[in-house]
């Protein structure tokens, strides 16, 4: 008889009631685990909803799990629930239309972030250890800043996203959520493919520094909160238009959502949230020269970023644009944050680029994450230093 504890689910965070899908076996890295898994993964026997119930009914279920499930599974952990997401993962609100949105225990009344929601509200109410999501533009950062969490998005490419729903594959990752850093350094450590091991001298050396023009894009107390968490060594100016490195994002995450769902969105004429909705007809609009634009200022993204990292350098700054917006906030609001947000999150995107985030000091009584920014391939460096003893990172 199974040993796994199959939790109840007061938060909403599951697709349907929780139950063990998937057990893992009892010897591993990550036995006795519990893993809430974003729907955008195929579970074996189980529908890949993706966060829309016309999507859930074109679809038989899963034959096989997804690579990252699958190698969860085979290091011990056990599956006990498909998550509520955002519809197709095209939203960082963590509000569905469909299955309403996840309760954020460590800020009540606020939503828990999206579009990894239900992985994030899982973990944050003690549902489950571990949760498995997904981050192109910031969908684990941003719900791990909202719920007090660990988050870590990986290297693009480091992680095998076989059996995921797409969103734009230049930028889909797959990552993880947890509240206990030893749990989440464990998981990673089982789902990258290939990495650099740690070398702990070197993981000493590295040097913090403050991201001068994010600092400038989240304002006095996204500055103050990461400046009482970390004591870096100075500040840098990457000399990159986050604006703009946001908006060559949204071309290129726009044309790739297009491609991967534009010919089924026309077919079955899904119903979708508004804001989703206005975003797939705006990605249906990309034009070639705007793509051209937009790979142009990746280059220069990536560049920058490159030479700030190059002697391995680690950057900081705020995980979100701030705070996690009230439940049924006005959705002027929470476009506003959107922008915020991805001014911070798009140029780490562009670039393919490592980050972990930590828990932060609360602005204002509500959580929000420290984040961390590696060069490619230095994931398990990053996790080890930024996740060091529970606690952030404090440069020597």
């Amino acid at each position: 008889m199974s040993g796994v504890v199959v939790p109840g689910d007061p938060v909403g965070a599951f697709v349907g009631e929780p139950a063990l899908l998937a057990e893992g076996v009892v010897d591993g890295p990550l036995a006795g685990v519990r893993v809430a898994v974003k729907d955008a993964f195929d579970v074996a026997g189980t529908v890949t909803g993706a966060g829309n119930p016309t999507f859930a009914a074109g679809r038989a279920p899963a034959p096989v799990h997804a690579a990252a499930v699958q190698r969860v599974v085979d290091a011990g952990a056990s599956v006990v629930g498909k998550a509520v997401m955002d519809e197709l993962a095209y939203s960082l609100a963590g509000s569905n239309v469909h299955f309403g949105a996840p309760v954020n225990t460590a800020a009540p009344g606020r939503l828990a972030g999206g579009s990894s929601s239900g992985s994030a509200a899982a973990v944050a109410a003690g549902l489950a250890e571990l949760g498995l999501g997904t981050d192109t533009g910031g969908s684990i950062r941003v719900p791990a800043s909202h719920c007090g969490l660990y988050g870590w998005r990986p290297t693009h490419g480091a992680v095998d996203i076989t059996g995921v729903v797409p969103l734009a594959p230049s930028f889909d990752t797959v990552g993880l959520l947890a509240a206990d850093p030893t749990v989440l350094r464990a998981a990673a450590e089982v789902l990258l493919e290939s990495a650099t091991p740690v070398d702990p001298a070197n993981s000493h050396q590295l040097r913090v520094v403050g991201w001068g023009e994010a600092f400038e894009a989240v304002g006095v107390d996204g500055r103050a909160a990461v400046e009482e968490a970390v004591v870096a060594d100075g500040e840098v100016a990457t000399g990159l238009d986050l604006l703009a490195a946001a908006e060559a994002f949204r071309v290129l995450q726009g044309r790739e959502a297009w491609e991967a769902h534009g010919e089924w969105i026309r077919s079955a004429r899904p119903t979708f949230a508004p804001d989703v909705a206005a975003r797939f007809e705006a990605a249906s609009q990309v034009t070639d020269p705007q793509v051209a634009e937009a790979r142009r200022l990746q280059a220069d993204v990536i560049a920058a970023l490159d030479d700030v990292l190059a002697d391995g350098s680690v950057l900081v700054l705020p995980a979100a644009g701030g705070p996690a917006p009230a439940v049924g906030a006005d959705p002027d609001e929470l476009q506003a944050f959107r922008l915020a947000t991805m001014a911070l999150t798009s140029p780490i995107g562009l670039a393919g680029l490592p980050v972990v985030v930590v828990p932060g000091p609360r602005v204002d009584g509500l959580p929000l994450g420290v984040a961390f920014v590696g060069r490619r391939g230095s994931d398990l460096d990053l996790l080890a230093r930024a996740t060091a003893a529970g606690t952030v990172l404090v440069p020597s």
